[in-house]
């Protein structure tokens, strides 16, 4: 008899999601991927003055901070044919890249790194042996004995006293965990590390944004002006404050992040099986970061595209205007549309109407059948497809970017390891690494760009030509993209008489964690661990790592804790 496992919530992930599992014996046969929350900003858009709509969709994730508040504004921008100037477009690469940097590293450390390393297993590793370990693999400067033997004695402590605090609830001692301890401990201690370090690097959303969270922005430019004699505004001070950033950013990503991904990876090269949480074989970029306009495609560090069937000979072009190629379908999904839930509507068409027909929470079960998650089923011509870092390396490897087959080559082959790799959940997790480096890099290259403008006295920030509205078309659409550090992200914005008519963002983690589709194709996070053999039913783990290599983020900015017993996280067993 087919049993059905239930992880709600699934932990550390920003938002609620739900994962049932049939098991045939210890493998999963089906997966199914429910987002058990609403998020609706496009309904309270509606109406609204189109240069204030990204402070307003930026609130849909408190975690990717400036995403959404970017591709707002660039959607506003494509629909009213609204250039920027040239250090506005710096400004926002180096903003989102920092975004890329602090939000991957964070989530290898704090969101993805306790499903590999045991924490309670550093306690019994020798900090000399740690120290030795640590300094094989790189030059950063926190690896004496004396420095892991107090960070040894920190942990014990907090173990002793019952205050595991952002350790607790896991399976420490469970039988999938193969590092040694000296691997473990030195983890961990990187884990403490990396909370000071962002810290320090979120700064750079503050200069050029004013703060973070949710820095701001300014349909046709930044919000940033530049004036090296003034306090108020970008100046000297200010821009060596960005170079310290910048520098460590790289640092750490160089130092710390790379060579520990290398490490870990070394110990689970079973979980790099071609197939072993991959899936579904079709991934789609966006493409983003340009160096010219955003409309110059061929300018951007990530290319757009289509790969299908996991064949990187050949690219698909992608239009995000075309309306028979990108849909969003809602067959399984809480919502209605006027033309049936049996239809898809492209995004300009789109429509937010709520209608959940599940049970009453709490349920046993999800209705597979039915409708079972508050997020619908984006489709590129019909094919589910997975965005995210693992389709954008695929993409720069596939247009032979020269770094990137650099990266992933010498990778593989310190993990002796083949192409084939990639297609997994280990790979999705290293691919995530890569392009972590490859941004912090292109960072170097943008700044010197903004440093050179400023040289030559260009220091403009704003072009102000249509921000009045009476200069504007009567009715206008527009598409913003973005490639945020999830994936593909898309702002489609519908304008009439100066006012938003239509709103609807399609986010990374719907393209990946959206349920089945009135063809019953299942999605990313659902294909991904059909097959997965687990230890056990009652400490999933395998669902965890291979959920958490996608980075969920699931209509964000909301906590979920339970006022019965306090427990994060359930596993029911039916």
């Amino acid at each position: 008899m087919a049993e059905r496992i239930i992880v709600d919530p699934i932990t550390r992930i920003e938002g609620h999601l739900r994962i049932e599992a049939t098991l045939e014996g210890n493998t999963i046969s089906q997966a199914y991927s429910s987002g058990t929350m609403v998020r609706g900003i496009e309904n309270i858009l509606i109406g609204r003055d189109p240069r204030d709509a990204w402070a307003f969709a930026q609130r849909i994730c408190g975690v990717c901070t400036l995403v959404h508040g970017l591709a707002s504004v660039r959607s506003v921008e494509d629909a009213l044919k609204y250039p920027i100037p040239p250090n506005a477009q710096l400004i926002r690469n180096l903003m989102s890249g920092a975004q890329y940097i602090h939000d991957h590293v964070m989530h290898f450390y704090h969101l993805h790194a306790l499903d590999w390393v045991d924490v309670v297993s550093a306690l019994k590793a020798d900090p000399k042996a740690t120290s030795d370990l640590a300094q094989s693999i790189s030059s950063w400067s926190k690896s004496s004995p004396g420095y892991f033997s107090d960070m040894q004695k920190k942990l014990k402590t907090f173990v002793e006293q019952g205050q595991l605090g952002i350790f607790a609830n896991a399976y420490w001692g469970h039988p999938a965990y193969k590092l040694p301890p000296e691997a473990n401990l030195m983890a961990v201690s990187h884990y403490l590390e990396a909370l000071n370090w962002q810290r320090d690097v979120v700064a750079l959303h503050a200069i050029f944004g004013g703060k973070n969270p949710h820095p701001n922005f300014l349909v046709g430019g930044v919000a940033c002006p530049i004036d090296l004699n003034s306090d108020s505004a970008l100046n000297m001070k200010r821009l060596a404050q960005v170079q310290d950033v910048i520098h460590k950013m790289k640092e750490f990503v160089e130092q710390v992040y790379v060579p520990d991904t290398l490490v870990i990876a070394s110990f689970y090269k079973d979980w790099a099986k071609m197939g072993h949480g991959e899936g579904l074989g079709n991934f789609m970029t966006y493409g983003d970061f340009p160096s010219k306009t955003i409309n110059d495609v061929d300018s951007f560090l990530f290319p757009r595209g289509v790969i299908l069937n996991r064949d990187l000979s050949k690219i698909e072009p992608l239009d995000l205007n075309d309306k028979d190629q990108i849909q969003e379908q809602v067959s399984r999904s809480w919502y209605d549309y006027s033309v049936g839930k049996e239809k898809g509507l492209h995004p300009y068409q789109g429509e937010t109407k709520f209608n959940y027909t599940g049970p009453q929470p709490p349920y046993k079960q999800l209705e597979i059948e039915k409708s079972y998650s508050w997020m619908k089923a984006p489709r590129w011509k019909g094919k589910a497809v997975e965005v995210g870092p693992l389709a954008r390396m695929l993409m720069l490897y596939a247009t032979k970017n020269a770094q990137a087959v650099e990266l992933v080559d010498s990778t593989l082959k310190k993990l002796e390891l083949p192409i084939e790799s990639l297609f997994s959940t280990l790979g999705r997790t290293a691919a995530r690494t890569l392009e972590t480096k490859i941004i912090s890099d292109a960072m170097q290259g943008w700044f010197d760009q903004l440093v050179g403008n400023i040289k030559k006295g260009d220091t403009k920030t704003f072009n102000e030509t249509l921000w009045n509205p009476n200069t504007w078309a009567s009715k206008a659409q527009g598409v913003g993209f973005m490639e945020a550090p999830r994936g593909g992200l898309a702002h489609w914005i519908v304008i009439e008489n100066g006012k938003i008519v239509n709103y609807q963002a399609v986010v990374p983690s719907t393209w990946n964690a959206g349920p089945r589709d009135a063809q019953n194709q299942a999605g990313a996070y659902e294909m991904a661990l059909a097959g997965h053999q687990l230890h056990d039913s009652k400490q999933p783990i395998e669902i965890l790592r291979t959920i958490h290599s996608f980075d969920p983020c699931i209509a964000c900015a909301v906590h979920l804790t339970d006022t019965e017993n306090g427990n994060a996280i359930e596993i029911k067993v039916c």
